[in-house]
């Protein structure tokens, strides 16, 4: 197994890489009907949505699981809230992959976009380190406002989950896109 330091750089690296694409992604989508390889870009995207979508929704449930059962960081309340709403996108997208189903789109924007408002809500607590009352809840849980590693000094676990979501809600824009237009 690799050590928990380098783990840590390596999905700190895929973050970043998540961003650009994210943000590559909207400009192609905005463009979409203006320039050709926006067109292109947005087409490939959308024609592979869910597969695309399963596989970061895969990496993030294997990264979360790895963080809670081997390097045995203790999930906070918030934590399981983004986790119930990345977790089941895997089946979801896998079962939409299989019986190549593209209705799931909504339903997978809809999982998203809640799991993205609570990740960002995490992420607003630590970054300013003021709990919040969802963050109490429970006793001798983690407190929500722990920072397990901070790295580039901005990206977090809360960080990785608020991008995470992002990309698959971009992805599904995506697919919407090529569907109606």
């Amino acid at each position: 197994m690799i050590p928990i330091n380098l783990f840590n750089q390596l999905l700190a690296l895929a973050t970043i890489g998540m961003q650009v694409a994210i943000v590559v992604l909207l400009l192609s989508i905005v463009t979409y009907s203006k320039i050709g390889y926006a067109k292109a870009l947005v087409d490939i995207v959308g024609k592979n949505a869910i597969a695309l979508a399963g596989l970061v929704a895969l990496a993030a449930t294997v990264g979360s699981l790895i963080y809670s059962e081997v390097a045995q960081f203790e999930p906070c309340n918030l934590c399981w809230y983004q986790r119930m709403f990345i977790y089941p996108q895997v089946i979801l997208l896998g079962i939409a992959l299989f019986k190549k189903d593209s209705r799931i789109v909504d339903y997978i924007l809809g999982l998203s976009i809640v799991g993205g408002v609570i990740a960002a809500y995490h992420y607003f607590i630590q970054i300013t380190q003021t709990a919040g009352t969802l963050c109490s809840a429970l006793e001798g849980s983690t407190s929500c406002i722990t920072i397990f590693f901070m790295e580039y000094g901005y990206i977090t676990i809360p960080f990785m989950s608020l991008v995470t979501l992002s990309l698959i809600i971009v992805i599904m824009i995506a697919q919407k896109i090529r569907k109606t237009i």
